[in-house]
């Protein structure tokens, strides 16, 4: 029994990593395929890691706290404010964006909510490792964003 169970958690983290897996291909194509090509104005270097920090808090509330009736509705708040806040760029991006990257921002919005959905359900199944690492991915994800777009001399360092 004890066995099964340990097999249930394991396809389940599987499982729930999907949607990571297809976020991270799609935000790494926009981060290194389309910022790169039109460089980001300041209120961009900004507004990312904003959004990073935003998904940095629902996993805040998932290690954090355990999975009660009211962390839990902590937990929607957080992540509904960081579905509504990663739209925030949309109107300038009307601007400065091509098509491609419209419907790429498209594909992530429709993610963002799976995926903290699946942050969620990790956190009520007790996948503690699994969101302590994506987590860190995250979280590594926020510096490099930061750092890349807002420290001139490390984009200076990168070769045209």
């Amino acid at each position: 029994m004890r066995r099964r169970h340990a097999q249930g958690n394991a396809v389940t983290v599987l499982l729930t990593s999907i949607p990571f897996g297809i976020q991270a291909l799609a935000t790494a194509t926009d981060e290194l395929y389309f910022h790169r090509r039109r460089g980001l104005p300041q209120w961009e270097r900004i507004g990312h890691p904003l959004d990073t920090l935003s998904v940095l808090a629902c996993y805040a509330v998932a290690l954090a706290l355990p999975p009660t009736a009211s962390s839990l509705r902590i937990y929607v708040i957080a992540a509904a404010f960081s579905c509504l806040f990663v739209t925030k760029d949309e109107i300038v991006h009307a601007k400065f964006c091509e098509p491609l990257e419209h419907w790429l921002h498209a594909l992530l919005f429709i993610l963002h909510p799976i995926v903290l959905a699946s942050v969620g359900y990790l956190w009520l199944k007790e996948a503690r490792t699994a969101l302590l690492s994506l987590s860190a991915l995250t979280l590594a994800f926020g510096f490099y964003q930061t750092l890349y777009w807002n420290t001139s001399w490390i984009r200076s360092l990168r070769t045209p």
